[in-house]
């Protein structure tokens, strides 16, 4: 069986390195997986190339039939597992998601639907969704995620911040280089991210690298954040995970223009999760907690 899910991913992302990050395995974990199943079925499935994979003919017809199974077998073994525990909905998404933007909200769903059960498990890796028993999950990308289903929830814009008392101080974009800069390491992590040298790029500023490199430095946002809000330094960070602390006047925006970040937060969940009206009531809250999310933040900026 596991050969056989290493072969559908690996066929799925066309590489064994995205299928490892899938299956939170090595790449090379995949590939002897594969090896195994080509051995025994007497037939290579792929032409491996420099960086990718390719199926070849016999691999294409099986991939078609090994999809089809998985999906009934995922879909079976849900069905089984929500016999004994139907009420409950479990979510996953990166901590800082977690700790920043849904718990503050959570309070809300339980008084509208007091017979549904969240779960919520905080995990950097993409979980599994049979495997960890997950229902839905909220992931920061660009919404390709094979075989699942996906909904934009809410897009990204950054911003400088800092605690009241230290935005009191800056009064233009160039002012926040004679403070201290706090540094998200999770978020520099992630390609593209917003950070401090391409949020001052965006002001026309031109800041020496070491300054920029200068600073506390945290492993995730709302640790960060939770250093701005204590007057530590000024931080770079999305709405959607500032948005709270904005709200209660714990952080406020600096001078500046924002920036659009590169990914958007959205809601995936696999074909068969639907099915369940439970998941579909916390699919629909989420999806108007994010519309009010959205519509108030439009009303903070104007």
């Amino acid at each position: 069986m596991l050969a056989i899910r290493a072969f559908e991913a690996a066929a799925r992302h066309g590489s064994f390195v995205r299928a490892g990050e899938e299956l939170c395995v090595s790449a090379g974990a995949v590939g002897h997986q594969v090896r195994l199943l080509e051995e025994w079925l007497g037939r290579p499935l792929f032409e491996r190339k420099a960086r990718s994979v390719e199926l070849n003919e016999s691999g294409r017809r099986y991939f078609v039939e090994v999809h089809q199974l998985l999906e009934e077998l995922e879909r079976a073994s849900l069905a089984l597992r929500r016999t004994d525990d139907d009420t409950q909905v479990t979510v996953t998404a990166m901590p800082s998601f977690v700790t920043r933007w849904l718990m503050p909200r959570l309070g809300r769903f339980t008084a509208l639907q007091p017979h549904i059960e969240v779960r919520v498990l905080g995990s950097v890796p993409h979980v599994d969704f049979a495997r960890d028993h997950v229902d839905l999950a909220i992931r920061l990308g660009s919404g390709t995620y094979p075989g699942l289903v996906s909904d934009m929830l809410l897009p990204e814009t950054y911003h400088a911040v800092a605690h009241p008392s230290l935005a009191a101080q800056i009064c233009r974009p160039a002012d926040v280089t004679a403070f201290a800069l706090l540094h998200d390491e999770y978020e520099q992590r992630i390609p593209a991210q917003v950070d401090w040298p391409r949020w001052c790029a965006a002001q026309g500023l031109q800041v020496p690298a070491q300054r920029l490199r200068q600073g506390l430095r945290f492993s995730h946002t709302y640790l960060t954040l939770d250093a701005a809000a204590a007057g530590a330094g000024l931080a770079v960070a999305s709405d959607v995970l500032a948005g709270e602390a904005l709200k209660l006047g714990q952080l406020q925006y600096l001078p500046g223009t924002p920036v659009k970040g590169p990914y958007e937060y959205y809601l995936v969940h696999p074909p068969a999760a639907a099915h369940r009206p439970q998941v579909q009531a916390v699919c629909d809250w989420l999806r108007q907690e994010a519309a009010d999310f959205r519509r108030d933040v439009r009303t903070r900026s104007e």
